[in-house]
């Protein structure tokens, strides 16, 4: 990572506010507020925060699943902020940045073999680079430790941790430069995070993908990010390289969540007595 480069991502002064329908008896929710960050060419920024901080509101409206509401918000230099409306630009902006949500499954078609979903997906974005798209999937989906004796398994057949391979495959198939993991290891045990990490980190290694990381998982967070951000009530308090923050944090906030990492003799520590 060198943040000498030109950011992929900018976000300046972000807010997300969810406005009540029309005649309901509540006030609007504002969900993010004044964001602000860049995420650079080789880097993995992690947005770190509770259920309910504004992370994955967040990653939504870097894809144009949600609409911003005030702010800037540009990937390499086009805005991002007013929502996709035509299909050829859902496209391309695909192309640039990718999902993996954290339940694969439900993301994925069950009436499609692995490789026929992976092969779908580098015909749509034609990224074959002179092969057919389901030698393209073959090869994408042996890059993500899922070999030929997997080609032809239905979503149902596979675990979870194999899932989420697929999910990844499906997201490398677009080559893009941003991949966006919204808690993409939150339901996997502890060994297949591991296992999913790893490949994660010999991903950027090889293809020099930048991450998003949506997670509220510091532990994970230390392995796999280079700088993060902490989010509380839609708002950023607090920012910087991620050792140094977990090393020697000085926001509360960010204090109680590290607190709330397990670890050998760890016993829970309420809130209030953090936040002093």
């Amino acid at each position: 990572m060198s943040t000498t480069d030109e950011p992929i991502i900018v976000a300046k002064n972000l807010r997300k506010v969810f406005r009540a329908p029309r005649g309901a008896k509540w006030d609007p929710i504002i969900a993010v507020d004044d964001v602000s960050f860049e995420l650079y060419p080789d880097e993995c920024l992690a947005i770190v925060g509770e259920s309910g901080s504004g992370k994955t509101t967040v990653a939504r409206m870097l894809v144009g699943l949600e609409t911003v509401t005030d702010g800037s918000l540009t990937v390499r230099g086009e805005s991002r902020a007013k929502g996709v409306k035509h299909l050829a630009d859902r496209r391309r902006w695909a192309r640039e940045v990718q999902y993996v949500f954290q339940d694969p499954y439900s993301s994925l078609n069950g009436r499609q073999r692995i490789v026929d979903i992976i092969a779908a997906s580098v015909a749509l974005h034609d990224t074959a680079k002179g092969t057919t798209p389901k030698a393209a999937a073959q090869g994408i989906l042996d890059s993500v430790g899922l070999g030929e004796r997997f080609w032809t398994k239905f979503p149902h057949q596979l675990s979870g941790g194999q899932r989420q391979r697929v999910a990844i495959a499906r997201a490398l198939a677009a080559d893009p430069g941003v991949i966006v993991l919204d808690e993409a290891v939150a339901a996997l045990d502890v060994s297949i995070q591991a296992q999913i990490l790893n490949l994660l980190a010999d991903i950027k290694a090889e293809r020099k993908v930048s991450y998003l990381f949506i997670s509220h998982d510091l532990a994970v967070v230390n392995q796999i990010s280079d700088r993060m951000i902490v989010m509380e009530q839609g708002k950023v308090v607090d920012q910087g390289v991620t050792s140094e923050i977990l090393a020697n944090p000085v926001q509360p906030y960010t204090r109680a969540l590290r607190a709330a990492v397990p670890r050998a003799g760890w016993k829970p520590v309420r809130r209030e007595r953090l936040a002093v």
